[in-house]
């Protein structure tokens, strides 16, 4: 069994094991005898074979536990979410006069309609752990804003050589009906975006993507989002 597909079975089971014991785990599955579970199992390789980012063998939609939900709460106020957002702040202040001195675990978007950045965690010690946890803050900031979440969803899929998967939070402002005149689109729409390979994290995304509309009035500019959510 390649060891592709011993992965995409982990993240399955961890998925689908979340908050339950293993006798209700595998009550929920309702197996009759063994070649139920090799008809599953021969599923879960066809639908792990055949994946891929648009069609993944795994798509759900984030929910957290309680336990998560906690320790997230507790993450919020300790040094290490402190020293991440602290030096989010610095490489940017680096990248807006130095663009080339930023760390190589940074890279910056800047175009006339997307800007963002992505931290690249393969080339850090932060654990996975520290990495979700970020990717809830960004959300839980912007939400802050006077934004909705359109869709917070994962996407588990197979590359060739790895086991991928994708947690992402899309959002968009509050429509505001009382509103005449052109739509305000706050900062433009954001995902942020986790990505993991086999099970490791490998780099999260924050993009803000504006529109040049006759519809829409000019984004507000993304520094100020910066300063906002990095606090």
């Amino acid at each position: 069994m390649s060891p592709i597909l011993v992965n995409s079975i982990n993240v399955e089971i961890k998925n689908k094991t979340k908050g339950l014991d293993c006798y209700t785990f595998y009550s929920n599955l309702n197996f009759t005898c063994m070649a139920d579970i090799w008809n599953y199992l021969k599923n879960l390789f066809n639908k792990s074979e055949e994946s891929s980012p648009s069609q993944p063998y795994l798509h759900e939609m984030i929910e957290r536990s309680e336990e998560e939900k906690s320790d997230y709460a507790h993450w919020k106020e300790t040094l290490v979410r402190r020293r991440l957002t602290d030096w989010l702040n610095d490489q940017y202040a680096i990248f807006r006069v130095l663009p080339n001195d930023i760390d190589e675990a940074m890279d910056f978007l800047d175009t006339p309609s997307s800007k963002g950045f992505v931290i690249h965690f393969y080339k850090t010690n932060y654990s996975r752990r520290d990495v979700t946890h970020l990717l809830d803050y960004l959300r839980e900031q912007v939400l802050g804003l006077d934004y909705r979440t359109q869709i917070s969803d994962s996407r588990t899929f197979n590359r060739p050589n790895w086991v991928e998967t994708i947690e992402r939070h899309y959002l968009k402002p509050k429509p505001d009906f009382q509103h005449e005149g052109k739509f305000n689109q706050k900062y433009g729409n954001i995902t942020i975006e986790m990505s993991l390979r086999n099970e490791q994290p490998h780099q999260l995304k924050f993009q803000a993507t504006s529109y040049k509309d006759h519809l829409f009035k000019d984004a507000h500019d993304f520094e100020e989002l910066m300063q906002e959510v990095l606090i």
